[in-house]
């Protein structure tokens, strides 16, 4: 079998799909329970970032049908624009519905079935023809599209478009990338009940997992420059800078954001209603940053706590002493930057 490599970009997995007598090494997202980038509202964070591998999409639709192994996050409309294929047709030739769970080992065929004949067929000759599957509504990411934007417009809830297209929380989605717009029927649980005394055996305590490596872009990197230089004037410590830097990180992607969660603006979305300046101040990077390291020179005064106003915060582990300024809905997932954290302020400072 004859592998045909096709140059990955930055950051991205690859992954094999066989496609009849070839082998295709595709490009694949990282794996998004990595890709820890929102706090405290989904909105803000699940953002259109990175170009998808339209030369990978383009070179897997030109060789033609095949048979596809289902990997860890695969969606059946990711798949099907992936192969640039209809998702109600890849639905079809694996007698699937709309509701379908896929699992990772499933082998999805990616072609209607060729009959005897030589002719593409869905059923048996003496059975009916099955009617095609109904195509649901889709929606194509456009640059700076958030999840929690698609979903109100499409009028579902966050959580009913993350589980249609198999996504978590966590997910990045990606400019031209195929999102299903429908709700999915709830599925009745197979799990048995956990046995308490399992549940007892666990481990007390769990290392964050790290989140996938990211490439910052200019935008990123002289506000990441900002940071660093607005804690080294204040005296920070190195831990304290990384702190911030990992905080901008899961707060803004590290970008001077103009809309957030409620009135949050800024690099750390910081909210005007809640004392930490004015619209204009908290888009102000180098004012945000000072009111993220706070202490003597906190431009807000005694209206806002900054991580230096944060009594023994050296001694906090790395994602207590973020919440502890930024008092999160999701406080666990600062640590997961610490280490990138460390690269750029080593890289950048």
């Amino acid at each position: 079998m004859r592998p045909i490599l096709l140059p990955s970009p930055p950051g991205l997995t690859t992954t094999t799909a066989v496609l009849g007598s070839v082998s295709l090494v595709l490009s694949a997202a990282a794996p998004a329970a990595a890709l820890e980038a929102h706090t405290p509202s989904e909105a803000f964070a699940l953002r259109a970032v990175t170009p998808p591998p339209q030369a990978f999409l383009r070179a897997a639709a030109a060789l033609g049908p095949a048979d596809y192994v289902v990997a860890d996050g695969d969606t059946i409309s990711a798949i099907a624009a992936r192969f640039g294929l209809a998702t109600g047709d890849v639905l079809a030739w694996n007698g699937l519905e709309w509701s379908s769970l896929i699992h990772p080992g499933d082998e999805l065929r990616l072609s209607a079935p060729v009959s005897e004949g030589g002719g593409a067929s869905d059923a048996p000759p003496d059975a009916p023809a099955a009617p095609a599957a109904a195509e649901a509504p889709t929606h194509v990411v456009a640059a700076g599209d958030t999840l929690w934007a698609i979903a109100a417009d499409a009028g579902l809830t966050l959580d009913a478009l993350l589980a249609a297209n198999g996504l978590t929380r966590d997910a990045i989605i990606y400019p031209g990338q195929t999102l299903l717009l429908v709700a999915l029927e709830p599925v009745a649980s197979t799990t048995p009940a956990p046995v308490e005394a399992a549940a007892s055996a666990a481990p007390a305590e769990m290392a964050p997992a790290l989140a996938a490596p990211v490439a910052l872009d200019d935008e990123q990197i002289a506000n990441v420059r900002v940071i660093i230089q607005v804690g080294r004037e204040r005296g920070v410590s190195d831990r304290g800078i990384t702190i911030a830097l990992a905080t901008a990180m899961v707060e803004s992607w590290i970008r001077n954001l103009d809309w957030g969660d409620r009135d949050s603006l800024g690099l750390f979305q910081q909210r005007p209603s809640a004392g930490w300046g004015s619209a204009e101040e908290v888009r102000d990077p180098a004012r945000a940053a000072a009111a993220f390291y706070g202490g003597d020179l906190n431009p807000n005064g005694g209206r806002t706590h900054g991580l230096l106003d944060i009594p023994g915060w050296e001694s906090l582990s790395f994602a207590d002493a973020a919440q502890a300024v930024q008092i999160s809905a999701y406080p666990d997932r600062y640590a997961a930057w610490e280490q990138q954290a460390s690269t750029w302020l080593a890289e950048f400072g």
